[in-house]
């Protein structure tokens, strides 16, 4: 039983790197919101202000998990600030391994939104130019989750 779970595992870690390879390249428009249409039941914000490789893949992991379990009955963002903008970055400044901008393009693809402060963008001189085409853009990355907090969200953090 673990083989074959093994094999569902590597095959859907296939598809997600196959989808992001895709996603990552194009320079599509900003998502201002998700793909959903109406209010999802379920609505989460996670935190991701580090640079550190495997943080940053269990936040990603953690969504992922959250999107297989409750399809469009959940609304997930990823609140990215700090350190954490690398990975929003079309050339980070710190070592984002390539298999964790290929997993949040896709998650993106299947809607996940990846608001970016513009604070810490600022810090770096970066601007809209400098970002993944899935980013959002927001002003300040601290305030954008207390506004989503007010709005229901539930937040997490690492």
């Amino acid at each position: 039983m673990k083989t074959i779970r093994r094999g569902r595992r590597r095959f859907l870690q296939y598809l997600a790197s196959a989808a992001g390879i895709a996603v990552f390249g194009q320079t599509a428009a900003h998502h201002t919101d998700t793909h959903f249409e109406d209010d999802s039941k379920h609505h989460i914000v996670y935190q991701l202000n580090k640079a550190d490789p495997k943080y940053i893949s269990h936040i990603l992991f953690s969504a992922g998990e959250m999107l297989r379990k409750y399809g469009d009955d959940v609304e997930i963002v990823i609140a990215v600030f700090a350190e954490g903008i690398h990975l929003l970055g079309k050339r980070p400044l710190r070592p984002i391994p390539l298999e964790l901008q290929q997993r949040a393009a896709s998650l993106a693809a299947y809607g996940v939104a990846f608001h970016a402060c513009n604070n810490t963008m600022k810090s770096l001189r970066w601007t809209e130019k400098d970002m993944v085409g899935y980013a959002k853009i927001v002003p300040i990355g601290v305030d954008d989750i207390m506004l989503l907090q007010e709005k229901g969200f539930s937040y997490l953090s690492w």
